[in-house]
């Protein structure tokens, strides 16, 4: 079947992670014509999202080409869920969930203390790439209110006054890695 979609005129991410991406797609068996081919499309998109860090539209376009389907159903989707970002991200990075449980017990101000160490505001990221920061609805740990996540780390009851310990953690991690 021909592709559907134009390829990108130049790729700028690295071609290692598209071949890494079409290994895991060509390990899902996908038939042109199936229509059941699109229940895997998330599972692909996360895969490409750990892979490249975010989901550029070049990659979309790809996983598109790979899936037989117009690139507005992969923007769509990728558009729909939280989860997925069309913008890079840091190496770390820090939302706060600003979910009513959490609102109430002061997430704003962490949000602020966060924002203020960091140097930049939600939904950007610090000059160095290490850090982005973001607000998010609801992380589903309501009772650990107010809670922040960095990364796949789970942080929570977070007060202001805790959030400069937090980022000296990361950033003696770093320094003990190098």
């Amino acid at each position: 079947m021909a592709r559907i979609n134009p390829e990108p005129k130049e790729r700028l991410l690295a071609t290692e992670g598209y071949a890494e991406l079409d290994a895991y797609i060509d390990g899902l068996h996908l038939e042109p014509e199936a229509p059941r081919r699109k229940d895997t499309l998330i599972q692909a998109l996360h895969r490409a999202q750990i892979i490249f860090g975010y989901l550029p539209d070049e990659v979309q376009l790809h996983i598109a080409n790979r899936f037989y389907i117009p690139h507005a159903e992969v923007s769509g989707v990728v558009g729909f869920y939280n989860f997925f970002t069309t913008e890079p991200k840091g190496q770390y990075q820090v939302s706060v969930c600003m979910g009513t449980a959490c609102y109430v017990l002061g997430a704003d101000k962490v949000l602020q203390e966060f924002e203020r160490l960091l140097g930049i505001r939600s939904g950007e990221i610090s000059d160095n790439g290490k850090f982005s920061l973001d607000s998010l609805r609801c992380v589903g740990a309501c009772g650990l209110a107010p809670v922040v996540t960095i990364n796949d780390r789970v942080y929570g009851k977070v007060k202001p006054d805790a959030v400069e310990g937090i980022v000296e953690h990361y950033l003696v991690e770093e320094a003990q890695e190098a």
